[in-house]
């Protein structure tokens, strides 16, 4: 293979067969069939029929085995997985969030500091504030 035909392939380009697949995540071919049984892994198809793995999928099946050799059981792994996908997720709506609210932070001040230069200018007039005492009523002859 090119060194640009490499560099052109994806993570999500599935262009391993299953021995090879296997060979790199240290698995036995029938290993990888039984986890796509399982869900855990859904490596694409040629028309004709044939399993193909990506480097994406090699990186789940290197998952999978880190998580059997801590003793975990497949419907553990597929647990573990799906919570990791998740927190990936959110981790991605959380950092577009703070971006969102840096960009709202910053217009604010934008505005305020606009609004502070109108006000030396006398565009805006200062407001006059009241206190109110409870159990006092307001009259209009008291004095500020």
């Amino acid at each position: 293979m090119a060194d640009n035909e490499a560099t052109r392939r994806t993570r999500s380009s599935a262009v391993y067969v299953i021995s090879v697949a296997a060979e790199l995540s240290g698995m036995h071919p029938q290993t990888l069939r039984i986890y796509e049984r399982r869900g855990l892994v859904e490596p694409a198809r040629t028309q004709g029929g044939n399993r193909r793995y990506s480097d994406a999928d090699i990186a789940i099946l290197r998952r999978i085995s880190e998580l059997t050799s801590e003793g975990m059981n497949l419907e553990g792994i597929r647990r573990v997985m799906h919570l990791e996908a998740e927190n990936v997720r959110l981790r991605t709506e959380l950092e577009q969030a703070r971006e969102i609210a840096l960009h709202a932070i910053a217009e604010a001040e934008r505005s305020q500091a606009a609004g502070v230069r109108a006000a030396a200018g006398g565009g805006l007039v200062p407001l006059r504030q009241a206190v109110a005492v409870f159990g006092k009523r307001p009259s209009i002859f008291d004095r500020d």
